[in-house]
């Protein structure tokens, strides 16, 4: 059976990518017809390229259908409920950084942390007669990281795009999104809260726990011999 490596089909993700496991001696490329979703790779037997966008990695690797995958941590958190008994986390890749936080306008100068947020939702209901709308796609780890944290009085609003713009537009008062400068959220008037980081993403090479493993032990074995790394535990 042919070990299954899953990775991001196209922009920067798939070329750092293909860097790095080019500088572990694993020759990754796309196919000549730029509409085909698979690739060639080199310098390790018994391996097929899928490519994917990123967000589908994780629940390909969830269901098991391709052995290992590259994608940013925040999504397969996001989007695996109990992730670590679907997947492990073999390497992370040292490039696709970014932080996930929550962001209110700049005109809120009172509030500079969560407790401050808290009680500025108590307040925004007790005015407005709803709760205080926070954008996001991100919406298991957002909710987990203010439920932990005893923050109340919030809705989460789905946002697919343009996150940062939505405070300005009026459909959300506060934001939780991805990012890596920081440039759109100061352009748009608004501020990270003090202690709002939920997690620090970046590019991982995941392992599937319920891939079918038996006939893509020797395989597996020959790439953690490249990646200078034992394969995660238990699989």
């Amino acid at each position: 059976m042919m070990l299954k490596i899953g990775v991001p089909s196209k922009g920067r993700l798939m070329e750092k990518t293909f860097d790095w496991f080019g500088a572990h001696g694993v020759t990754m490329r796309k196919g000549e017809n730029e509409r085909e979703y698979s690739g060639a790779i080199e310098g390790l037997e018994a391996a097929e390229l899928v490519l994917l966008s990123a967000g589908e990695i994780p629940r390909e690797l969830a269901a098991g259908r391709i052995h290992l995958g590259v994608t940013g941590s925040d999504l397969v958190r996001e989007k695996l409920a109990g992730w670590q008994d679907c997947v492990a986390e073999w390497r992370p890749l040292g490039f696709g950084h970014a932080d996930l936080i929550i962001a209110v306008p700049n005109a809120w100068i009172d509030v500079e942390t969560l407790d401050d947020l808290d009680a500025a939702a108590a307040a925004f209901r007790a005015t407005h007669g709803h709760r205080l709308r926070i954008a996001t796609k991100y919406h298991r780890l957002v909710r987990e990281f203010l439920t932990g944290r005893g923050v109340a009085d919030y809705a989460l609003v789905d946002s697919q795009g343009a996150t940062e713009g939505t405070v300005k537009n009026m459909t959300a008062e506060a934001v939780a999104d991805i990012t890596s400068t920081g440039e759109t959220l100061r352009a748009n008037h608004l501020r990270i809260l003090s202690d709002g980081l939920i997690h620090q993403s970046q590019a991982t090479l995941y392992a599937a726990r319920r891939a079918p493993w038996e006939e893509a032990r020797a395989t597996l074995a020959a790439l953690a011999g490249r990646l200078g790394a034992p394969p995660p535990a238990g699989l």
